[in-house]
């Protein structure tokens, strides 16, 4: 494949990612907000970090799905629980990140807006983490091969 050719397929991966993730996205910051700060004081208001990684595995699993029909449809197909439970791992580094940067703001910081937790977590830490699932996802879960 000529480096041209291979430069619009990547972008044309690389956009698909990102409106799979889109989705995810807001599945993700949506939960989040609603479980932390609905109506002032939300259900999960004392424990953000149980807060993000509930909304996070929703949205993750929105952006499988995505990926997998969508994005990476004409990639081969591995067994449906190894590639949804690879996804799930490597995602769940991305929480790590996202995890760290939200801790690092609420308790080194103590910045406890709505406003700081969503730059922590759902900007700072969602494009670490999406950089990270990018470069392991077309990899690992969706490889040009089948696994052998």
């Amino acid at each position: 494949m000529a480096l041209g050719e291979r430069g619009r397929a990547l972008g044309r991966e690389a956009s698909g990612f990102m409106a799979a993730g889109a989705f995810g996205v807001v599945v993700d910051i949506g939960g989040y907000n609603a479980l932390v700060h609905l109506g002032g004081d939300g259900l999960l208001d004392d424990q953000p970090l149980v807060a993000k990684t509930i909304s996070l595995v929703a949205g993750t699993t929105v952006a499988y799905v995505g990926n997998r029909f969508w994005t990476y449809r004409d990639r081969p197909r591995g067994r449906l629980a190894r590639e949804y439970s690879l996804y799930m791992a490597l995602s769940a580094v991305a929480l790590v990140i996202s995890l760290v940067c939200l801790a690092v703001s609420r308790y080194v910081l103590d910045l406890r807006s709505p406003v700081a937790d969503n730059v922590a977590a759902n900007v700072v830490g969602l494009a670490l983490g999406s950089l990270f699932r990018f470069l392991t996802y077309r990899r690992y879960v969706f490889p040009d091969q089948p696994a052998t």
